[in-house]
């Protein structure tokens, strides 16, 4: 069972991986901080675009020598293949880890992951710790990787509002943490130049009619793993293609009670998605909602 102090150390590599989101793709957002015997942190890092070190590798170089004996505590299952980088797994063996704590199991694995071959190598080992809560951030990469397709996210002002163009546009703000980013007729980088250029491309803008799938499809293929509609102005095209959504955020502006049915009308609140997030700003609600998937 992990400790506290280890608990405490998971959920600051659950914070660092955030820092990764909007530009690790197609690689996945993760963050590792190490302990030393005594449980202290000597070391902490995160992955932030492909072809750079890992989260594993920022945290060993930080630790130095204090990380032998000590405990990785990471959010995602080290990697076990040799690619533009070298295999986490090994290079934790290496510094003479003598545990490693880990949040989520990677899919990606294909059966011979990190954990098993910290294991082999007579690593202590425990997987799901706070799993819950690592995957606020690694859930939307998670999901394209099972279904080849970006993590779709679509915000919106709802209508009937006088407030709803800048309730847009302060939807914007959501950008940083999505790959793509549709804004009218518009798709960029959610943050520019934040990817790996030689490991993502921009898509050709998106048909929000009958190809929206097919331009999923060709975005994931692109790198992005992670996509934000933004605008009520896409509703015609994406209603159709509601399956395909992951997630909603739907901003409302503030009223008196009289009118609470005009703007919170029961079309916003869609079967098979649960609320997770309400709130409150000065002028506004903002409702996020996720699919219930099955």
């Amino acid at each position: 069972m992990a400790s506290d102090l280890e608990l405490s150390a998971m959920r600051q590599a659950i914070t660092l991986s955030a820092l990764g989101l909007g530009t690790t793709s197609p690689n996945p957002p993760v963050g590792c901080v190490i302990l030393n015997q005594h449980g202290a942190v000597v070391g902490a890092g995160f992955h932030r675009r492909k072809g750079e070190p890992h989260a594993e590798a920022h945290a060993l170089n930080a630790a130095g020598d204090a990380a032998c004996g000590g405990t990785a505590v990471v959010t995602l299952e080290p990697c076990n293949h040799v690619g533009v980088t070298p295999a986490c797994r090994q290079e934790l063996i290496n510094a003479g880890v003598s545990r490693v704590v880990i949040a989520v199991m990677d899919p990606t694995s294909r059966g011979e992951g990190g954990a098993s071959m910290l294991a082999a190598a007579g690593v202590e080992v425990e997987t799901d710790v706070l799993r819950n809560e690592a995957l606020t951030v690694l859930e939307p990469w998670l999901t394209a990787t099972v279904r080849r397709r970006p993590y779709l996210t679509w915000a919106f002002a709802a209508e009937g509002g006088h407030q709803s163009a800048a309730e847009e546009r302060g939807l914007l703000d959501l950008r940083a943490n999505a790959d793509l980013v549709l804004a009218g007729k518009t798709v960029d980088e959610g943050i520019p130049g934040g990817h790996a250029s030689a490991h993502f491309a921009l898509p050709d803008d998106a048909d929000m009619g009958v190809a929206l799938l097919l331009w999923l499809s060709a975005a994931y293929d692109a790198g992005a793993r992670s996509v934000l509609v933004v605008g009520h102005e896409h509703g015609a095209g994406m209603r159709p293609h509601l399956d395909a959504v992951d997630e909603l955020v739907v901003s409302v502006p503030r009223t008196d009670p009289s009118r609470a049915l005009e703007v919170v009308q029961s079309d916003l609140i869609l079967i098979g998605f649960r609320l997770v997030e309400v709130t409150a700003h000065a002028d506004s609600l903002t409702s996020r909602m996720r699919r219930v998937r099955r």
